[in-house]
């Protein structure tokens, strides 16, 4: 499997790539993103591409892949509906509508987040946004596309998040957020499951198209 991996230097991101490099149904992976993951290792290509909402420079360099693994994502705290609506709807149509035409045999896998609003409706605008993009995504012409909704993410094997108080809150919560996913796997995941669980699904399918955190824990 060819794989396209959007994100790879986010907490998300790395522990997708982590399993994606020890996977071996994984033949290589493509890390397209603003800035380079800093790793070495022989499955392993990187483009780094400036404008996120326009992929016509690179597109010769998109085809010929089987998966694509979006785990790009911002926080929406302090952020205004139309800026977290660019950078997360418009970002990820534009990359998913690109690769779409380019790889018609294409599955497309979307890490989006617990409570996603797949009405639109409703009063909380980060999951309004979430639900858009899902909903489209799923209008696409791919193989097949998968909505991944994970709740809270415990990083594992090094992983961590580009901010520091971020990182801090996941050294003290380790203990809670083991336990948590062991007798609550609706509500925690590890950054290990989720990468194996992508892989899984983009290789061997799924019943549906939206995969809670339940379902990623048991894939």
């Amino acid at each position: 499997m060819k794989v396209i991996l959007f994100g790879a230097t986010g907490m998300v991101g790395q522990g997708v790539l982590r399993e994606c490099l020890i996977d071996p149904d994984v033949e290589s992976v493509l890390a397209v993103g603003r800035s380079p993951t800093g790793q070495k290792h022989a499955k392993l290509r990187e483009i780094v591409h400036g404008n996120f909402t326009d992929f016509s420079a690179i597109e010769s360099e998109l085809t010929g892949y089987d998966a694509c693994f979006f785990c790009l994502g911002v926080s929406s705290v302090g952020m205004d509906e139309a800026r977290y609506r660019h950078l997360t709807y418009d970002i990820t149509m534009a990359a998913a509508t690109t690769l779409a035409k380019l790889n018609p045999g294409i599955v497309f896998t979307y890490v989006t987040g617990r409570s996603t609003d797949s009405t639109e409706r409703g009063s909380q605008m980060w999951a309004r946004v979430k639900g858009k993009t899902e909903n489209d995504l799923l209008k696409l012409p791919f193989k097949a596309a998968y909505m991944f909704r994970p709740a809270g993410i415990q990083p594992l094997h090094g992983v961590r998040s580009k901010t520091a108080w971020v990182n801090a809150i996941y050294v003290v919560a380790a203990p809670l957020l083991s336990w948590l996913n062991r007798v609550a796997p609706g509500y925690v995941t590890t950054s290990e499951q989720l990468g194996r669980a992508m892989i899984k699904v983009a290789r061997d399918g799924f019943p549906r198209p939206v995969l809670e955190s339940e379902d990623i824990n048991a894939v």
